[in-house]
C-alpha cells in the first residue's frame, strides 16, 4: 500500500515539475477574456504563447492567479529582480504584424494583454481615428464581404477588413462603436528603442498603445503560435496571421 502511495506521489510531483518547466520555458496557456482582438481572436479562444520566440525576460516567469483561493502571484513577484534590463536571454525582437502577449503597465494591475505589433523601434506612427500610417505609409484595407464573416456568429458586429502590413494580411474589425472625441485626435509617436507599438485588431474597442504608449520588449511574454480551441480558430488564425 505504502509503495503504491509513494509511486502516486512521485508521479504527481514529476507531472508538476514537467508542467512547471513547460510553462516557464516553452509555452504558456492563455484564454482570450475580451473582444479586443476580434475577429482574429474571439472571446473564449484558448491558445498557447511561445515563450522561446523572443527569448526570456522577467515576464517569462509564470503567474499563478486563482481568484477563488485569493491567490494572485505575478511574474514580477517571482522574477521582478530582472525587470528593467535591456537584454533578453537568447533574445530577438518582435516583428511588425506579430501577435504578442505582454505584461500591461502597473496601472492595469498586472494584467496580461494580447495585441498586434504595428511598429518597432524607430518607426514613426501616426494614428487619426481609424487611419494608421507607419513611416509615412498608410496601412491598406480591403472590405471583407458580410457572408464571409457570418459564420463567426454574434461575436462579430461591425465591418471586417483585410489589413495589409509588413507583408502580412490579417483581419481587423471596425465600426463596432462610435469613436469618442479623443479617438479622433491625431497621435504621433516615434517608437523608442527596445519598444513596440501595439494595437488590438478590434480597433474601436481596444486599450492599447494609443492610450498606454509603446510597450518595452522586456514586458513581452511571447508570440502567439498555437490555437488549441475552438477548432475553427485554427484556420482563422493560420490564414490571417501571415
Amino acid at each position: 500500500m505504502w509503495a503504491s502511495i509513494k509511486e502516486t506521489v512521485k508521479t504527481v510531483v514529476y507531472a508538476l515539475l514537467i508542467a512547471g518547466v513547460f510553462r516557464t520555458f516553452l509555452f504558456q496557456p492563455f484564454w482570450i477574456p475580451s473582444g479586443s482582438m476580434k475577429e482574429t481572436l474571439l472571446i473564449g479562444d484558448f491558445l498557447f504563447v511561445n515563450k522561446m520566440a523572443y527569448g526570456y525576460s522577467y515576464a517569462s516567469c509564470p503567474s499563478i492567479i486563482i481568484p477563488a483561493a485569493g491567490i494572485n502571484v505575478d511574474a514580477e513577484d517571482f522574477c521582478g529582480v530582472f525587470k528593467g534590463g535591456n537584454e533578453r536571454l537568447m533574445g530577438s525582437e518582435p516583428e511588425r504584424g506579430d501577435v504578442v502577449v505582454f505584461k500591461a503597465p502597473p496601472s492595469e494591475a498586472g494584467r496580461t494583454w494580447i495585441k498586434r505589433v504595428i511598429g518597432v523601434a524607430g518607426d514613426q506612427i501616426v494614428v487619426k481615428g481609424r487611419e494608421i500610417e507607419v513611416n509615412g505609409k498608410k496601412l491598406e484595407r480591403e472590405r471583407v464581404p458580410k457572408e464571409s464573416v457570418a459564420k463567426m456568429g454574434k461575436q462579430i458586429e461591425g465591418d471586417v477588413y483585410y489589413e495589409s502590413h509588413a507583408g502580412r494580411r490579417y483581419r481587423v474589425l471596425l465600426g463596432v462603436d462610435a469613436l469618442n472625441e479623443s479617438a479622433t485626435e491625431e497621435i504621433k509617436v516615434t517608437v523608442p528603442e527596445r519598444s513596440v507599438f501595439v494595437l488590438g485588431d478590434n480597433r474601436d474597442l481596444s486599450r492599447d498603445s494609443r492610450s498606454i504608449g509603446p510597450i518595452h520588449v522586456g514586458d513581452v511574454i511571447g508570440h502567439v503560435d498555437y490555437i488549441f480551441y475552438p477548432a475553427e480558430t485554427w484556420s482563422r488564425f493560420g490564414v490571417y496571421r501571415d
